[in-house]
């Protein structure tokens, strides 16, 4: 039992931590809480962590497959730049439109759930992410190639990514009040973010460190 708690803990702190930095899938969660409510962004949140626990799980029973497709990965990465790119140009768009307050990439009917589903599914960073960490554990004997382990650390897993992006949406709150609820403003500092992260990954494309690349740095055999 207390081997099973280990690899529960592991699995949350990492993806906890994992879940801090600024990426396309935190600020969107934030945007939907500031823009609309904290309960979609939770619903987001859990659409995009159901994805997350989803890639691992396959991850960790066909490892050399994915390892092979690099040329998905690729594209998928050109696709999250483009998207982010279209977030932070919705955003700048509802700061400039007098009357339009919500980013405009945002502003449609589809159940939060399912567009967390939706954007995380094409979000490939996870997947390098969680090889290498995984292959870690592997080799620390904490995670043990057994279903009752396997199971434990995807529950953590998703946990701490729920955590991390509770972090993102109640924090947008405080922004937005913080700001007095004025939505050019709060349209203006998410595009700016959205532009950050957007650079920030055409960065790691262009500098080798994508995906594809970081699934043949992990001495997986």
């Amino acid at each position: 039992m207390p081997s099973l708690f280990r690899v529960f803990i592991w699995g949350l702190i990492v993806s906890f931590i994992g879940s801090l930095p600024l990426g396309t899938l935190n600020v969107a969660a934030m945007q939907i809480s500031i823009q609309e409510s904290v309960m979609h962004a939770i619903y987001f949140s859990l659409g995009s962590l159901t994805v997350e626990m989803i890639y691992v799980r396959f991850s960790l029973i066909g490892i050399d497959w994915i390892r092979k497709q690099k040329k998905l990965f690729r594209w998928m990465e050109w696709i999250t730049v483009a998207i982010v790119f279209a977030l932070a140009i919705g955003s700048f768009a509802a700061a400039m439109m007098p009357h339009q307050e919500k980013n405009v990439m945002l502003d449609n009917h589809i159940h939060r759930y399912l567009l967390g589903l939706m954007l995380s599914a094409i979000n490939p960073v996870q997947i390098p992410f969680w090889f290498g960490w995984s292959t870690v554990l592997f080799t620390k004997n904490i995670l043990k190639p057994l279903g009752s382990f396997y199971n434990l650390y995807i529950i953590g897993i998703g946990l701490g990514t729920f955590l991390g992006n509770l972090v993102f949406i109640f924090g947008g709150r405080v922004v937005a009040d913080k700001l007095n609820t004025n939505q050019n403003m709060i349209n203006w500092v998410i595009g700016g973010i959205f532009t950050i992260t957007a650079i920030i990954f055409l960065i790691k494309i262009f500098m080798k460190k994508d995906a594809a690349e970081g699934l043949k740095d992990i001495g997986v055999s």
